[in-house]
């Protein structure tokens, strides 16, 4: 079983509308709600691959009982908080493909409800393949608290995934997670190097044991113990013509994290799981609904990831 943590849920809105153009009035062609918040994407993703999967965060208000009746798939134990969960509203521009996403603020999250979450967070572990922490922290939680968390999981013998940003980023990899995966900007941020493989390198000289970095539409680039790899999507990702409707990038980075998580809980080699993780993460790119995988692109593209690298340890 696989567990995913988001301390900051959401309930994603998406508007599609055949144009988006400042100071107009727009028609909006269709509406779809889900639950959001980058570890329940992760978590989706997983239960599509087959992977028994546990969700948990902290949920709150009438927005909170929303995003749980609309879990679907995997096992709710989020933690309820008083202050209502968050929405995030996306326009998707049906003309370009283009998105605009505004992210409202998350709730204030008590001390009381932080203890009461690090209680189900360590009843959780138990039993558990794999951990990914997920996304950012709501107010009132300590920016330390990926930290604690990565620690505790080390506790229970279960590999950690941390995927954030920022502060939180920098702060918990001194607790020496099992994975990070930035993306480039939050790679900069972390090593003040914009050069991936050297950036990569020092993030696990920082104490990450594996460090798989996004470079959108390049690929991902790795540094593990065991070797360093570069996994890029081909430049067809189709060999049928593309559907006239366009895709979304929604979710693509919590593709990404679900591919090498699954790859962490088989045990699979790092070429396999990267190729893996990049397959889902174009296949995402090309659904018309955010979050969620063109299966038929997937299946098309997963023996024709190109992952090139040397084995660096017996």
């Amino acid at each position: 079983m696989i567990l995913t943590v988001t301390p900051n849920t959401a309930l994603d809105v998406t508007y599609r509308v055949p144009a988006l153009l400042p100071h107009a009035t727009h028609r909006v062609t269709e509406v779809t709600e889900r639950s959001g918040g980058e570890g329940l994407d992760v978590a989706r993703v997983l239960a599509a691959l087959g992977h028994e999967v546990t969700v948990t965060g902290f949920a709150g208000g009438p927005t909170g009982r929303v995003v749980r009746e609309r879990l679907t798939g995997v096992t709710d134990a989020l933690v309820p908080c008083a202050a209502p969960t968050r929405r995030t509203l996306t326009v998707a521009d049906e003309r370009t493909g283009q998105t605009t996403r505004f992210d409202e603020p998350g709730p204030v999250v008590t001390p009381a409800e932080w203890s009461a979450f690090q209680e189900t967070y360590e009843r959780l572990l138990d039993g558990v393949d794999a951990v990914a922490l997920c996304g950012s922290l709501p107010p009132g939680v300590p920016v330390g608290a990926y930290g604690v968390l990565v620690r505790t999981a080390r506790a229970a013998g279960v590999p950690v995934l941390l995927d954030t940003g920022g502060e939180a980023l920098r702060r918990a990899v001194a607790a020496r997670p099992d994975l990070i995966k930035p993306n480039a900007g939050e790679l900069a941020e972390l090593t003040g190097s914009h050069e991936p493989s050297r950036a990569t390198q020092d993030a696990r000289r920082r104490g990450a044991r594996s460090v798989v970095a996004s470079l959108g539409a390049q690929g991902l680039v790795a540094a593990t113990p065991e070797g360093r790899w570069r996994a890029v999507p081909p430049a067809r990702p189709l060999g049928g013509p593309r559907s006239r409707r366009h895709g979304t990038p929604a979710g693509t980075g919590a593709a990404v994290s679900a591919g090498l998580l699954s790859g962490l809980a088989e045990r699979l080699p790092w070429p396999g799981t990267l190729a893996r993780a990049v397959a889902l993460s174009a296949a995402t790119a090309l659904s018309p609904t955010p979050g969620e995988f063109d299966r038929a692109a997937y299946a098309d593209l997963l023996d024709r990831v190109a992952v090139t690298g040397e084995v660096t340890a017996a």
